[in-house]
């Protein structure tokens, strides 16, 4: 997909902008106060959203908590401090099951739709391209094979205009700050892996190091514990917008739901509240960083 890297239209005086698509609400961005800090990070959450529109057509008598089991319920606002610290935030409103935003635009799963043909990576041949084909719990979304134009039709409404108005952010950020690092924020479910925290940088790629350690040092400051890569090493944003000789930097987060979530119902657990004043100090510290020094971040 070729992305406009024009500066984004928004206006400064307005924090809040949504931009629709034609099935309604794909996403939203929160943009900073002008009194906050200028930062060069940019935050997105491109799997906290639960829209599901009339035209998805999945099986019937699929359950809800099935077709959401594939989101990042919540994510979108544990993070919501970022644009007070001066750092815009992009949160997905369409659902995961509908269309994944972290995927390649090309990953359309010949299994699941016409007139298309591979080859197709893991992912897609498990049933999680970028149209999906099961539940995150395992379960057959459709009991029919999709158009092309069916799929197309959800590219150009949702996949494309995010990653537009990403890109603009992206753009306007270097533009501002010589520099744009963009945090994809995500969650995974409690059991697969034995860590709070997976950080994903492409193995060291797509990031410079002295950010992932940075992160490290202030999850592992929580108490928390860190993984490298494994299993999550960053998706389709993160290798992108991972191209630091060009200025631009991507790291993939990955929060256990364990901290935040009651998985079963999709809501708030005990420990909610307390997982967002953490994350909140971790967003501050990362913002008061002085960005301007090249040998620091």
């Amino acid at each position: 997909m070729k992305f406009r890297t024009s500066p984004p239209s928004f206006h400064n005086e307005t924090r809040y902008a949504v931009l629709m698509s034609t099935d309604g609400a794909s996403f939203t961005i929160t943009l900073p106060p002008e009194s906050a800090p200028q930062t060069p990070l940019v935050f997105a959450s491109p799997h906290s959203g639960q829209t599901y529109p009339d035209d998805m057509g999945a099986v019937e008598g699929l359950s809800r908590s099935s077709l959401k089991s594939a989101e990042d319920a919540l994510v979108g606002t544990l993070v919501r401090a970022g644009p007070d610290h001066g750092t815009p935030l992009i949160e997905a409103r369409i659902g995961r099951a509908y269309l994944d935003l972290n995927r390649d635009p090309a990953e359309l799963d010949p299994s699941l739709i016409d007139d298309v043909e591979g080859p197709v990576g893991a992912k897609t041949r498990a049933g999680y391209g970028l149209i999906p084909r099961l539940t995150g719990d395992g379960l057959p979304l459709y009991d029919r094979r999709l158009s092309r134009a069916e799929a197309e039709a959800r590219i150009r409404t949702a996949h494309t205009p995010y990653h537009d108005a990403l890109a603009e952010m992206m753009a306007r950020t270097h533009g501002r700050c010589g520099r744009a690092v963009l945090i994809d924020w995500h969650s995974m479910p409690a059991r697969a892996v034995g860590a709070e925290v997976v950080l994903g940088d492409r193995h060291g790629t797509s990031c410079r190091s002295r950010l992932t350690r940075r992160l490290r040092d202030l999850f592992e400051g929580l108490g928390w514990r860190v993984a490298l890569n494994h299993p999550y090493a960053g998706g389709w944003s993160t290798q992108v917008w991972g191209r630091p000789e060009d200025g631009y930097e991507a790291i993939q987060i990955e929060l256990s739901r364990k901290l935040y979530l009651d998985e079963a119902t999709q809501t708030p657990n005990a420990a909610h509240g307390a997982t967002a004043k953490a994350l909140n100090r971790v967003i501050a510290a990362l913002c008061r960083e002085d960005w301007a020094d090249g040998s620091r971040l």
